[in-house]
């Protein structure tokens, strides 16, 4: 019985490319470090004594990245559900586009949060902006958890943008050249 197990699973794997399996083993771990990033956000929340309450709502950088993290969750379950779709499938063009989209969208939205944070540990004293980390402690804290996670899907769709370039550009042959014309450049 172990035999026919291990000849069906075999096969099974045989049958998948593993270029596939790849592609979609990355957009499912997409979804839960998105949810992740969304809650630690969302959560995010301090009361300090001196000088109020923060949450994430009065900054509009941690807006912007849990609409992102929305998004690239969303995306990311929809494409790994049609991508075992054929007819979909033979649109390597319409993953590769999103993929890149995707992908900026989460550079932007991560560059938002970055700044907050530098502005937050460092300050800007040319415009009387003093450090806040220090009074804030916890709230920084919970965001750079979420930076990093964010870091971390921005990771896979980085790769993945690399798969599906590679997907729509490996249907084409390269450019010939002629011999002679090598030889000319050459000289």
């Amino acid at each position: 019985m172990s035999r026919n197990q291990d000849s069906s699973s075999s096969s099974f794997t045989n049958n998948i490319p593993a270029l596939k399996l790849v592609d979609c083993s990355l957009r499912i771990c997409v979804i839960p470090l998105s949810i992740a990033t969304i809650w630690v956000t969302v959560t995010n929340h301090q009361d300090n004594s001196s000088y109020g309450k923060l949450d994430f709502s009065n900054l509009l950088g941690l807006k912007y990245i849990i609409c992102i993290s929305t998004v690239s969750a969303v995306y990311a379950f929809l494409a790994a559900v049609s991508s075992w779709v054929k007819y979909l499938v033979t649109k390597a063009w319409l993953f590769f586009i999103s993929d890149q989209i995707v992908a900026y969208l989460l550079v932007t939205s991560g560059a938002a949060v970055l700044e907050i944070l530098y502005l937050a540990y460092k300050g800007d004293r040319e415009v009387s902006w003093s450090e806040s980390c220090s009074a804030y402690g916890k709230f920084c804290s919970r965001m750079k958890v979420a930076l990093v996670l964010h870091a971390l899907v921005l990771c896979c769709f980085l790769v993945l943008a690399v798969i599906s370039a590679y997907r729509v550009f490996s249907k084409f042959e390269p450019p010939h050249v002629p011999y002679k014309e090598v030889e000319e450049e050459r000289t």
